[in-house]
C-alpha cells in the first residue's frame, strides 16, 4: 500500500509505508502535516503558549506584551535570545515545503523540456533553487537596510553596540537565513543527492549557518546584513549565468558572455566593499565598545572569507579557459569540401572540317558512292 504524494516528485509505483521511497516521495506532505499541527496549535487555548515558542518571535525589548501596548509611531524592536531556535526549527520545516513546490512545479518542469543529463539536472535544481533564496535575501536584507538607514548612515552599524535592537522584519530575516540553511541537510536524503557530493554541500551549508550564528549570537546583525546582502548579490549573479549555460548547452550566445564580464565585475566589486565595510567596523567602529580579541577575530575571518573565494573563483576561472581551449583544440578542422569537376567532353576532331565547303562536300559524296558499291557487292 501506499499514498502518492499531492507535492513533490510523483512516480506511478506506490512505495510501502514506512519505507525510504515512501518518505521522500511524501517528504512534503508529512512536513506540511506537521506545520499543520503547529497552526492548530496556536489556535487552541491550552496548546497556544507551546505553539507560538515556535510560530512567534520572541524576546522583544520594547515592553509591550501586544501590538495594543506599543505607541503609536513606534514599533517592536526584538533581540536575540534562546527562543529563537525554536522559530528557527518551525520555519526550517516551511522551508522544506516551499523547497519541495519550487522543484515541482518550476525546476522539474523545466528539466522535461531541455531533457537535461544527469549531472546537469543536479546541477540545475541546486542554482535554481539557490538563485531564489538569494534574490529573497537580496529583496528582503535591501529593504531592511533601507528601513533602518544603514546605506545612508553607515555610522548606524557601529553606534550603541552592542545595544541593537532588531525590528521585527529584520529579525524574521536572520531566522529565516539560519532556517534555510539548516533545511539544506536534510533536503540531500530528500533529493537523493550522490553521496559524493555531500560533503561539498554540507560544507557550504556549514559555513553560511556560522557565519549567520556568529553575526547574530554576537550583535554584529547590522553590519551582518548588509555582508550577506552583498554576498547574495554576487551569487545570485553567479547561479544566473550557471542556469544560462546549463540551459544553453554547448551553444555560445551574447547573453552568456554578458553574464559572464557581469559575473567577473559584481564578483570583485562585493568582495572590496566587503572588506571595506569589515574594516570600517571592526577595525574603527567597534574599537571601543567590543573586546579586542573579538574585533580581530571578526576581521581575520572576514578576510580569511574574502581570500578564499576570490582564490577560489580565479582557479575556477582558469580551468575554464584551459577546458574552452582544449575543446577548442581537440575539434577537427572543417575540411573544404571540393565541388566534383565536369569531366570535359572531348570533341572528335574531323578532318573535313579543316577544308573548304567544296572539298568538303566532294569527300562526302565520294563516301556515299563507296558505301554504295560495298552494299552491291
Amino acid at each position: 500500500m501506499g499514498v502518492k504524494p499531492a507535492i513533490g516528485r510523483k512516480t506511478n509505483k506506490n512505495p510501502p509505508f514506512f519505507s525510504h521511497e515512501f518518505v521522500i516521495q511524501n517528504h512534503a506532505d508529512i512536513v506540511s502535516c506537521l506545520v499543520m499541527v503547529f497552526l492548530v496549535g496556536l489556535m487552541v487555548q491550552s496548546t497556544s503558549p507551546v505553539a507560538s515558542l515556535f510560530i512567534s518571535l520572541h524576546h522583544n525589548v520594547t515592553g509591550a506584551e501586544s501590538t495594543r501596548d506599543v505607541p503609536k509611531g513606534e514599533s517592536y524592536s526584538y533581540e536575540a535570545g534562546w527562543k529563537d531556535s525554536c522559530a528557527v526549527f518551525f520555519y526550517s520545516l516551511v522551508c522544506i515545503v516551499l523547497h519541495a513546490i519550487l522543484q515541482e512545479y518550476f525546476l522539474d518542469k523545466i528539466s522535461k523540456k531541455f531533457h537535461l543529463s544527469k549531472s546537469r539536472l543536479c546541477s540545475l535544481n541546486e542554482s535554481g533553487q539557490l538563485v531564489v533564496f538569494q534574490l529573497v535575501t537580496l529583496l528582503w536584507g535591501g529593504d531592511a537596510i533601507l528601513r533602518e538607514g544603514f546605506m545612508f548612515n553607515i555610522s548606524q552599524l557601529w553606534d550603541g553596540y552592542p545595544n541593537h535592537p532588531m525590528s521585527f522584519l529584520l529579525k524574521l530575516w536572520w531566522v529565516v537565513q539560519a532556517s534555510y540553511w539548516i533545511h539544506t541537510i536534510p533536503e540531500l536524503y530528500f533529493q537523493r543527492i550522490k553521496k559524493d557530493e555531500w560533503s561539498g554541500r554540507i560544507r557550504h551549508a556549514a559555513v553560511a549557518l556560522a557565519f549567520v550564528g556568529l553575526a547574530y549570537g554576537f550583535k554584529f546583525q547590522r553590519v551582518g546584513v548588509c555582508l550577506i546582502v552583498l554576498h547574495a548579490l554576487a551569487e545570485f549573479v553567479a547561479h544566473s549565468y550557471k542556469l544560462n549555460s546549463i540551459l544553453r548547452g554547448e551553444r555560445e550566445d551574447y547573453l552568456d558572455q554578458l553574464l559572464g564580464v557581469l559575473n567577473g565585475a559584481v564578483f570583485v566589486t562585493v568582495r572590496l566593499c566587503s572588506l571595506v565595510l569589515g574594516v570600517l567596523t571592526f577595525y574603527f567602529g567597534v574599537a571601543d565598545a567590543a573586546p579586542l580579541l573579538l574585533r580581530v577575530a571578526a576581521l581575520c575571518l572576514l578576510v580569511s572569507f574574502q581570500v578564499y573565494l576570490m582564490f577560489n573563483f580565479i582557479s575556477e576561472a582558469i580551468k575554464q579557459r584551459q577546458e574552452a581551449r582544449q575543446l577548442a583544440q581537440s575539434r577537427p578542422k572543417k575540411e573544404k569540401k571540393e565541388k566534383p569537376k565536369k569531366e570535359k567532353v572531348k570533341k572528335v576532331h574531323n578532318e573535313d572540317s579543316d577544308l573548304p565547303e567544296v572539298d568538303q562536300n566532294t569527300n562526302k559524296t565520294l563516301r556515299q558512292r563507296q558505301a554504295s558499291t560495298v552494299k552491291t557487292k
